[in-house]
């Protein structure tokens, strides 16, 4: 089994269902905690987990890897998670990004999605929420992958 080796943790979690691909997603939060709590939830859905503490790790672990997905704190140090999104997007545009964020004023929600985030979610999370965001980043990045395979044919 491939494991991934990082500034971060290691994680060798299986798929709920064997027939999906094990989604390999990077969470970048300044709290251990919160990435501890969210690992663990991620890692029951079937995800293949990488961590980041700032924004800066997380643009770092992001050009490093395949990724499937990125989600990313707003409010971090070094490198915020606004600041992140932007540089992730001109690196890896095709990336499904979510923003998990207790910052999340309508003006942020709105300027995230505008950058190409494509979903937000206002701490404290629900593990319903998270579950529907593992959903989204894996229909975002089939139709991404199906987008590049017509393209390429």
């Amino acid at each position: 089994m491939d494991e991934i080796k990082t500034g971060g943790q290691v994680s060798t979690g299986t798929p709920v269902n064997s027939e999906e691909k094990k989604l390999r997603l990077l969470i970048t939060d300044d709290s251990r905690l919160l990435r501890k709590k969210l690992r663990e939830e991620l890692e029951n859905l079937g995800c293949e987990v990488l961590e980041a503490a700032n924004g800066k790790e997380a643009i770092e672990i992001d050009m490093a890897n395949d990724l499937d997905g990125v989600i990313l704190d707003i409010v971090m140090p070094e490198v915020g998670g606004i600041e992140a999104l932007q540089v992730i997007r001109e690196v890896t545009p095709d990336v499904p990004i979510v923003m998990l964020s207790s910052a999340g004023t309508p003006q942020k929600l709105m300027q995230t999605l505008k950058m190409g985030a494509i979903d937000f979610i206002q701490k404290p999370y629900t593990k319903e929420q998270i579950a529907r965001a593992v959903k989204a980043i894996r229909r975002a990045r089939e139709k991404n992958l199906k987008k590049a395979a017509e393209a390429g044919s």
